[in-house]
This record gives C-alpha cells, sequence and structure tokens, in this order.
C-alpha cells in the first residue's frame, strides 16, 4: 500500500502566536492519527513559483489515514487556533507503491 503525504508550503506567517498555538496542538493530533514528521523548518530553497518559507512534511502509512488524520476533531481544534495567523499551501498527496 503507498503511503501518504501532508505538504505544508508556507506563504506568509502573519502572527507567530497563533502558529505557536496550532503547533502545540496539530503536534499531538497528527502524531495520534499516525503521522510521523519527516521535516519542519526554515532551511528552504525555493525554485519556480516557490516562496522560500517555512515547509512541513509528514508521512501517513495510506492516503486514507492521511485524510482522517486532516478531520479528525483534534486536527480541526488545531486549525481553529491557527484561524488567519498564516497563509499556506496545503495539500495531501498519495506516495508511489
Amino acid at each position: 500500500m503507498a503511503k501518504a503525504y501532508w505538504v505544508s508550503a508556507y506563504r506568509t506567517i502573519a502572527d507567530p502566536e497563533k502558529l505557536a498555538a496550532y503547533n502545540k496542538l496539530a503536534g499531538p493530533a497528527v502524531e495520534a492519527a499516525g503521522g510521523r514528521l519527516l521535516a519542519r523548518g526554515s532551511r528552504v530553497v525555493a525554485h519556480d513559483a516557490g516562496i522560500a518559507e517555512r515547509t512541513v512534511l509528514i508521512e501517513f502509512d495510506s492516503f486514507e489515514q492521511a485524510i482522517a488524520a486532516h478531520a479528525s476533531a483534534a486536527y480541526q481544534e488545531a486549525l481553529a487556533a491557527l484561524a488567519d495567523g498564516v497563509e499556506r499551501d496545503f495539500r495531501i498527496i498519495e506516495g508511489l507503491d
């Protein structure tokens, strides 16, 4: 079965306090849903139309697990804390078998 990934490419961070509140809630929510943090940081080189801002990569055992993690009550609480604190491109993608 193919793994799946959450990819978050931040465009702007308008409110670092909201991002910090999100991080406190999102980490445990993702971990409880079976997600594994592979990369998170600000050392980014962007090409083409990309923006060199914070990027996060999280791995799940399946696409369905990744979708369910995003829909979970715990992660939705984290998103509520984040609100309009950032602008980001968030994607869930299925890996190769």
